[in-house]
């Protein structure tokens, strides 16, 4: 029938995507790659294209043939309830994956074409090619490796002296164990569990136990920030541990950034470092992965060699990456399993502990490669801090209510019920910068503006509108202005002043620096404004504000923007409307990211909601894995 009537129905489709994107169910790039992928009219292919295109912004991989039943078309579009039945009401699930496969469009992977559709899940072709890149890759780089099993429980004794309760399993010194077995490790562990510290001593077994070979190491992290603060980490961990002065000159000084690290070229999608020019290392250690999409680990593991060991660090109930899937996420899917009996027994040999087996099914090579780490150092069991997020966690939003309204030191909440409340939260910033404004004023050293203004941050949802970066931004420094901490000209086109805070939203490899990083604008009376950025080594580096790429002002941030930062006070404010952007991992990541007191701002109805909503991004990378396996 469509192919009779092609010209109606070609009219008829697009009427109703356009429809669609009117009441923005739908974007125009969604609108384009429709028609592009849809020229024939086919009703089917239109609304796939559509679909999978628009799943794409919202982090998901692919589209599950299961999302265009009409039951399920029905509910997520109810308005236009009645077309999806006139359409694609007599469609089943098999009559949508034969529809689709007999488009030129659409291949089965036996051939390259736009979209691919296997196992009833439907992927721009890009996204197939990542997923298989990296699902292979973690289902096949599993291999013994050589060492020296004495030695090397010798070197764990002596980096992981026993405790007063010789019962008690150190979490610690099980994930170095399992990474000095493992060509691809995963540490898992929330904020203060000690990741920093694990990995600081696992790359000191490394050196120790290969004493022959001088190990080329590298630190990397997606952000600037993230970088800074593993740098930050580690040279803390490294002056803690007796180590002597060999091993001390072998551990690398500096985290780099996933892009620097990868060789990003101004005005080039490719890196330097791929696969026929791979990175000069033995050792990658990537933290804060769960920031890590689908596409850049691909493009991490096209770039390691293929004898490099790989390190990854990570709180799995952390916020996602923004682009395309949840690799951290789904590779964590594998711990519940536990340890295979093979390796649970190898561990408690070279432990000394009694580690626990798990289930025989599914026999998955990875789940040797994972470890959690589950004691926290940083937080109390009973502080506020640490009990509301593991409330939150858990989902469990009337327990959570509870401790926002108990007496916490560390925790507090404002339920944003009157319009003074927002007048509270713009003074309680005013308050909160003005020790670093101050130092501004009374030029002092920029460094310790830097460890000022690192104490306090406000973090916010979403970027545009009232409770939106950009408008609390704005709103921060008119107050500012009005409390006589900054003064701004309205001559300047760009509005620099002396103390202004601003973060880069793009990478910038001439300048060496990257989108997240941090920068404080001073002004000096022999050459003006300057801003300064403190890079992950703690040098300083100064650029003129022309020269900067697009910024934006940083007294307000997102939550996903902070990601890998650590401030002693945080601020959350969430918007007083329901919006699909505020979940359970970005209510999470924003309390773990303050290390003494965080205070929200949020009607309860939008705390609920967001502990109540956790993010659910579709792939087909677990179900790959375990049959590459």
């Amino acid at each position: 029938m469509w192919l009779s009537l092609r010209g109606p129905y070609k009219k008829m489709i697009f009427d109703l995507l356009l429809r669609m994107k009117e009441h923005n169910y739908l974007r125009s790039l969604d609108i384009h790659f429709a028609r592009l992928m849809a020229s024939n009219g086919h009703p089917h292919l239109a609304l796939a294209s559509a679909l999978v295109s628009k799943g794409t912004s919202a982090g998901h991989v692919c589209l599950p043939l299961s999302q265009l039943s009409i039951e399920t078309l029905v509910l997520q579009f109810p308005y236009f309830s009645s077309d999806m039945r006139s359409f694609f009401g007599s469609i089943c699930e098999k009559k949508w994956q034969d529809l689709l496969l007999s488009e030129p469009e659409v291949s089965d992977g036996s051939y390259m074409a736009p979209m691919i559709l296997q196992y009833s899940l439907l992927y721009l072709q890009r996204s197939w090619r990542d997923e298989c890149c990296v699902a292979k890759f973690f289902a096949t780089s599993y291999f013994p490796l050589y060492y020296d099993e004495q030695y090397l429980s010798k070197i764990l004794a002596h980096l992981f002296p026993p405790r007063n309760s010789v019962n008690a399993i150190n979490w610690q010194k099980v994930a170095v164990g399992v990474a000095a077995m493992s060509k691809v490790s995963i540490i898992l562990g929330g904020p203060g569990t000690g990741k920093t510290t694990t990995v600081t001593k696992l790359l000191t077994a490394l050196i120790q136990l290969y004493p022959y070979k001088k190990l080329r190491i590298q630190l990397a992290a997606p952000t600037g920030k993230a970088a800074a603060r593993l740098t930050e980490t580690l040279g803390v961990a490294i002056n803690m541990l007796n180590l002597d002065i060999q091993v001390r000159q072998s551990l690398p000084q500096e985290a780099y950034t996933l892009h620097r690290l990868l060789g990003a070229q101004y005005n080039n999608a490719r890196f330097r470092y791929y696969q026929d020019n791979p990175l000069r290392l033995d050792v990658l250690v990537v933290d804060e992965a769960s920031m890590v999409d689908l596409s850049m680990m691909s493009k991490i593991i096209s770039a390691i060699p293929k004898d490099a060991r790989l390190i990854l660090l990570g709180d799995r109930n952390q916020l996602l990456s923004v682009e395309s899937g949840s690799i951290l996420g789904d590779l964590c899917y594998f711990a519940k399993f536990g340890f295979r009996p093979a390796r649970a027994r190898s561990l408690s040999i070279l432990c000394q502990y009694s580690i626990t087996e798990g289930n025989y099914e599914p026999d998955i090579a990875i789940r040797d490669s994972i470890c959690l780490l589950k004691k926290n150092y940083r937080f109390k069991v009973n502080s506020g801090i640490a009990q509301l997020a593991t409330a939150v966690n858990s989902g469990d939003a009337a327990h959570a209510l509870k401790l926002l309204n108990k007496k916490f030191t560390d925790i507090s909440w404002i339920p944003m019920t009157k319009n003074k409340d927002y007048d509270t939260l713009i003074q309680t910033c005013v308050e909160g910068y003005r020790s670093t404004l101050e130092l501004v004023y009374d030029r002092a050293d920029i460094t310790k503006v830097f460890t000022s203004f690192s104490r306090f941050r406000l973090l916010c949802a979403l970027r545009e509108g009232l409770f939106g970066q950009s408008g609390l931004n704005e709103r921060i420094e008119l107050a500012l202005a009005k409390a006589k901490l900054i003064k701004r000209s309205s001559q300047d086109y760009r509005n620099w002043y002396s103390g202004k805070p601003i973060m880069l939203t793009r990478n910038d490899s001439s300048l060496g620096l990257f989108n997240g990083d941090i920068g404080i604008s001073l002004a000096y009376p022999a050459y003006g404004i300057r801003v300064y950025f403190q890079l992950s080594d703690g040098s300083i580096k100064s650029v003129h504000p022309s020269c900067l790429p697009q910024v934006d002002t940083a007294y307000a941030m997102t939550v996903h923007k902070s990601q890998g930062s650590e401030f002693a006070h945080a601020i959350l404010v969430l918007p007083v409307d329901f919006s699909a952007i505020v979940t359970r991992e970005l209510l999470y990541t924003a309390i773990t990211r303050a290390k003494q007191k965080i205070t929200i701002f949020s009607k309860d109805k939008i705390l609920v909601s967001a502990i109540c909503t956790p993010t659910l991004r579709q792939s087909g990378f677990i179900k790959r894995i375990m049959l590459e396996s």
